[in-house]
């Protein structure tokens, strides 16, 4: 078992009042992951820089694993890859969003821009997807390793660049891939 202690510099305020300064340290609750430390640090500083939306952002995703800690039948330490995992949620979650308020017209405007920050946040945090040349490429190669052309078997093909490519692949961009030269 790893115990991790909390350091934390107590000094006087310019006033002579006392006061935490956490600035420049890795502090942990408990058995974290350097991601979910890298997060702590961040929202640490959003809040000295006085910025509440990535305070508020950070806040958002440090409920999120929180949720999946305590969530029944979890067992084990919260990792980099669960809070890699919680980002990459939280950020299609956000993308779906911005669909339905861009399609909201007007009144979705204001949210709309909110959320392009939180995606754009998120995709800081998460690994480099393929580019659609590469896609295109490992989707023709897959198309090429099917026993027949067949339109139907596109998911086949999504299936196979899902497993070797994981999340870095955009399922629906390889499927419109495969379907496009699964149909000539």
């Amino acid at each position: 078992m790893t115990v991790t202690v909390r350091t934390v510099k107590i000094g006087l305020g310019e006033e002579g009042e006392r006061h935490n300064d956490f600035s420049g340290l890795w502090y942990v609750l408990g058995m974290a992951s350097t991601k979910e430390a890298e997060l702590r640090m961040q929202l640490t500083a959003a809040m000295k820089a006085r910025d509440s939306k990535t305070a508020n952002l950070i806040r958002m995703i440090n409920t999120k694993i929180t949720e999946r800690r305590t969530a029944p039948g979890f067992t084990g330490e919260v990792d980099d890859a669960l809070v890699l995992d919680v980002i990459a949620t939280y950020k299609k979650q956000m993308e779906k969003a911005k669909i339905e308020f861009a399609n909201a017209g007007e009144r979705g405007k204001e949210q709309l821009a909110e959320l392009e920050f939180e995606v754009e946040w998120a995709a800081k945090w998460l690994p480099q997807g393929l580019s659609e040349t590469d896609l295109r490429a490992a989707v023709e190669k897959a198309v090429a390793a099917l026993p027949a052309k067949d339109p139907k078997m596109a998911g086949r093909v999504v299936g196979a660049i899902k497993k070797e490519f994981g999340d870095r692949a955009d399922a629906n961009l390889a499927k419109k891939i495969a379907e496009e030269l699964l149909a000539t």
